[in-house]
């Protein structure tokens, strides 16, 4: 008999974490601290400004945006605010169900290229659906922070989450 590799090692120790979580998971005031962050590069940020379309030279000139007071090119807040969204998905909202919208969207400090971002989310609402009752709309108030501990951006989402033995249909 042969000793399993490392890797067959590391996958046969491997335990499964549900991701996400059902409508019947979510408590007002239930703070979510979303692991992992993200360090944002110049390429993440200038690719992004580019495929954007964005003609701020804030985020794509270096000698424009330190004439302008800034440490560095500045990203682009729109990645900013998608990278911290996108922190939150895992533990809010994988396991799927429509987004509804976005609240009350705010810009902190600015972020540039080498800041880590992480982010946060609490609770704020949660009710069955109306329409159906296999469903439930959830709202969170994230921040996302900088590796200084400064906020860089907040804001309220909605998502329509499925009930744990809920169909697999969204209405």
């Amino acid at each position: 008999m042969t000793e399993p590799s490392r890797a067959e090692a590391l996958v046969a120790g491997a335990t499964l974490r549900e991701k996400g979580h059902f409508y019947e998971s979510f408590v007002v005031g239930q703070v979510f601290r979303h692991h992992w962050g993200r360090s944002v590069t110049e390429a993440d940020a200038v690719l992004f400004t580019t495929l954007t379309c964005n003609s701020n030279p804030l985020y794509f000139n270096r000698e424009y945006a330190l004439a302008h007071g800034h440490r560095d090119l500045v990203v682009n807040p729109l990645l900013v605010f998608n990278t911290v969204l996108g922190l939150s998905v895992e533990d809010l909202s994988e396991v799927g169900g429509p987004f509804v919208g976005i609240d009350g969207l705010d810009y902190g400090v600015a972020v540039h290229p080498g800041d880590t971002l992480r982010a946060e989310s609490e609770t704020m609402a949660v009710r069955l659906s109306r329409s159906n009752p296999d469903n439930g709309l959830v709202t969170w108030r994230t921040r996302g922070f900088n590796q200084r501990d400064e906020q860089v951006v907040e804001f309220v989402r909605t998502n329509i989450v499925r009930k744990r033995d809920a169909r697999e249909h969204f209405v």
